[in-house]
């Protein structure tokens, strides 16, 4: 089973709308067709879609995944509309990947720039994980841990806490992937039965510099995805670059 991972495209209602480095469709456009050239089984986009957040820009969003032969799915990040996503693809909150299964958690705080799962949802996907043992992914927007940015870090998931504490329970949860940081990212947090991965994934879009305490454009970066593989209970990943 092979999942690529594509998020924060940042896309405006004008398709020729240039970003702080680049062009935002244009560069979306790239990631797919390298994506599509690894022939996915699904693709995940996970989160901030839109960057002026109107009909338009969800729509260039629609049609570009449109173009894959297989399932994808998408969700929002802090900068995006459900509703507007709604209207046009249903966001789903579970995806059946066979032998595992995918767990999305919505992060978005209406109105802030920090994410937030609240009691409610950490309590659904106990839960979610009561029900079913197959090896799990989650799937966020937002970051739960600490990344080495200090600006970033303080944007991140707030209540990060809760969330290992619930899964602390879990053996079945194998990795997290999230959004919102446009970089590359790794890490792993140990648990009373293993580790969980953690990986963070390129935007479309512009590349924020790794390890800045401030804002900062990684200039000399690429876009990008990552893929995720998984055979049995063993889950691979790696990054895939375009170049522009």
């Amino acid at each position: 089973m092979r999942l690529v991972q594509i998020t924060d495209c940042h896309l405006f209602a004008d398709p020729d709308a240039e970003s702080r480095k680049g062009f935002p469709l244009r560069q979306l456009q790239s990631v797919l067709e390298r994506a599509r050239a690894l022939r996915p089984d699904v693709v995940l986009v996970t989160g901030d879609i839109s960057q002026d957040e109107t009909p338009a820009s969800y729509r260039h969003a629609f049609d570009a995944f449109s173009g894959f032969d297989c399932p994808w799915f998408w969700f929002p990040g802090n900068h995006d509309r459900p509703q507007l996503m709604s209207e046009l693809r249903e966001i789903h909150d579970e995806v059946d990947l066979d032998r595992w299964r995918l767990l999305v958690l919505d992060t978005q705080v209406p109105g802030q720039v920090h994410g937030e799962l609240g009691q409610t949802q950490l309590q659904e996907l106990a839960w979610r994980l009561e029900e079913d043992d197959r090896p799990t992914l989650l799937a966020m927007h937002h970051p739960p841990v600490d990344v080495g940015s200090a600006w970033m870090d303080a944007i991140g998931l707030a209540d990060r806490d809760a969330l290992w504490q619930t899964l602390a329970a879990y053996g079945q949860v194998k990795g997290i992937l999230f959004g919102h940081i446009h970089q590359a990212f790794a890490a792993r947090h140990a648990s009373s039965f293993g580790e969980i991965a953690i990986y963070g994934c390129p935007s479309t879009s512009d590349q924020f510099l790794g390890g800045s305490p401030d804002f900062a454009i990684d200039e000399a970066s690429r876009p990008g995805l990552r893929v995720v593989e998984m055979d049995g209970e063993n889950l691979a990943t790696w990054i895939e670059r375009v170049d522009l």
